[in-house]
């Protein structure tokens, strides 16, 4: 189980250190850090780290298996992140959808795309026990 005295760290790929910090803070994630080869936020809580390296670039991303992103615990925090990014303007790779229907694991989801081809996936499960 997940202390709250703890933080993930994730490194991602970056093509342009501008662009990125434009798309997450537009998110509305704040910038820790900036150095001349990567740029760090407080992405939800956790640490995500872009580094710049345009020829890691993955030209055509697919869903599955690379992404990540946020697991929200109530409903209205889920819906309220996909109200901001509708109204920010984000671009979404996925528009919102639910998943398995009518099984316990039923969840509503959608992706995001940064400037980078990194999948981001924002996702309420209706059952909070399938959430993790």
């Amino acid at each position: 189980m997940r202390d709250t005295n703890k933080v993930f760290h994730l490194a991602i790929p970056c093509k342009n250190l501008d662009e990125t910090v434009e798309f997450y803070e537009k998110m509305g994630c704040q910038l820790a850090r900036r150095y001349a080869d990567r740029v760090t936020f407080n992405f939800f809580g956790d640490q995500v780290v872009c580094h710049l390296s345009p020829d890691n670039i993955d030209s055509e991303p697919k869903m599955y298996p690379r992404h990540y992103g946020v697991t929200f615990l109530e409903r209205e925090d889920y819906e309220k992140t996909l109200e901001f990014a509708i109204n920010q303007e984000l671009p979404f790779f996925q528009e919102p959808m639910v998943r398995f229907k009518g099984k316990q694991e039923e969840h509503m989801t959608f992706f995001l795309i940064d400037p980078a081809n990194n999948l981001l996936e924002f996702k309420y499960y209706h059952d909070a026990a399938k959430a993790y």
